[in-house]
């Protein structure tokens, strides 16, 4: 070899070091977002089950029930957070058990409503959340719909929109808006007072994905 092929050899000898650290440095970078994006939270659901009753058929008045169970991932967790959003007036009354609500402020289109646990939680703990809460003149259109998102990591979900016996559902349909996927619910419940109830249920819902159930009727 001559001493000419000498710096030509450094010169590639340092490009592909490099290139080799810009990958390194890149893969780095993708490990640490992966990680700060897939961060568990303070809880993970157990069960997250919703119901919105339609009280009556002008859609008038309605009242939406979640009861969800987590696991406490962290320890000193001393607050559970709320989201609603829709149509009306979404706050016509709110009940929570357990905890307090000490604040609620709007962030874009949603509300998010902070509930005190009035106690300290540490990792490994179960709680069951239950909300209440009536809402009125918020599904007065033909074609109406409920939602609901997936922001931690779920095991199940269950979503029930009951009808009253006076104006049932012409049709169903749950649409998974992330994915861009519709499909008919056909199986519906005829409860003892006439009314009816459509539930649709999973035991593997996609984190970050907004479930919808839509009627026209």
């Amino acid at each position: 070899m001559t001493e000419d092929w000498l710096p030509v050899i450094q010169q590639l000898f340092r490009g592909a070091t490099m290139l080799l650290n810009t990958d390194v440095l890149r893969l780095l970078g993708d490990l640490r977002l992966s990680r700060f994006f897939n961060r568990p939270g303070p809880y993970e659901v157990l069960e997250h089950r919703v119901t919105l009753e339609l009280k009556d058929d002008k859609g008038k008045k309605a009242i939406y029930y979640k009861d969800q169970k987590v696991r406490f991932l962290q320890d000193n967790v001393i607050a559970y957070q709320d989201k609603a959003w829709g149509a009306g007036n979404i706050f016509a009354d709110y009940k929570c058990s357990p905890g307090v609500v000490v604040d609620r402020y709007r962030e874009g289109h949603r509300y998010r409503v902070l509930i005190s646990l009035r106690e300290s939680k540490k990792r490994g703990d179960l709680e069951t959340f239950h909300i209440e809460r009536t809402i009125t003149d918020g599904f007065t259109r033909p074609e109406e719909d409920f939602q609901t998102d997936i922001d931690h990591r779920t095991h199940y979900l269950s979503i029930c929109v009951i009808f009253p016996k006076n104006r049932l559902p012409q049709d169903v349909r749950l649409i998974e808006q992330n994915a861009t996927r519709s499909r008919p619910l056909d199986h519906h419940q005829v409860l003892a007072d006439g009314r009816v109830q459509i539930i649709w249920e999973t035991k593997h819902p996609q984190l970050y994905e907004s479930y919808i159930l839509a009627w026209h009727w």
